[in-house]
């Protein structure tokens, strides 16, 4: 099995949010590799994955960190592949890691989620891979109809919910 995704953060202190978006990438087949890489201790190492990405089959990289976030950026600047950046509330209520990744130079493009947001990371990934791939075009309906039932189970419990003036 060849990775398709790469989840890279810059500390495996950012796994607790990370693990959302490699739950995504699980639960809808999507091989994935996580790494913990960072562009300030270990820029090399950046720029050696980055660079060789496209070569192992990577086909979409989700690139998260916290504070300066200069992680997703960094990688963008090395390879033509989409980059997703997920800023970590790691301080400043991750607004600091938001300005840092959705900030970026003309010619450098990184597809900026909300703080926090791995779990939108790991289905954006999936959407850019289903334009190429119908298994995980279909694993993608599914999901998206498991969402829209979600909402109609609540809207029935809520009508169990009593209230003095509640008229549903």
């Amino acid at each position: 099995m060849t990775a398709k995704v790469s989840i890279i953060m810059g500390s495996t202190s950012d796994l607790p949010v990370m693990e959302k978006a490699a739950k995504i990438l699980d639960e809808m087949e999507i091989p994935f590799e996580i790494n913990a890489l960072s562009a300030h201790r270990t820029p090399e190492e950046v720029e050696k994955f980055a660079k060789g990405a496209e070569g192992k089959g990577i086909k979409v990289i989700i690139a998260a960190a916290g504070m300066a976030a200069h992680l997703p950026g960094v990688i963008a600047s090395m390879t033509t592949l989409p980059v997703i950046g997920v800023p970590i509330n790691a301080s400043l209520d991750g607004l600091d890691s938001l300005l840092a990744i959705v900030q970026m130079p003309p010619g450098i493009p990184v597809a900026t989620l909300g703080i926090d947001g791995a779990q939108n990371a790991g289905i954006l990934a999936a959407q850019m891979l289903a334009l190429s791939d119908e298994k995980t075009a279909k694993a993608l309906k599914a999901f998206k109809e498991g969402l829209k039932s979600k909402i109609v189970k609540a809207n029935e419990e809520l009508k169990s919910v009593k209230y003095k003036y509640k008229v549903n």
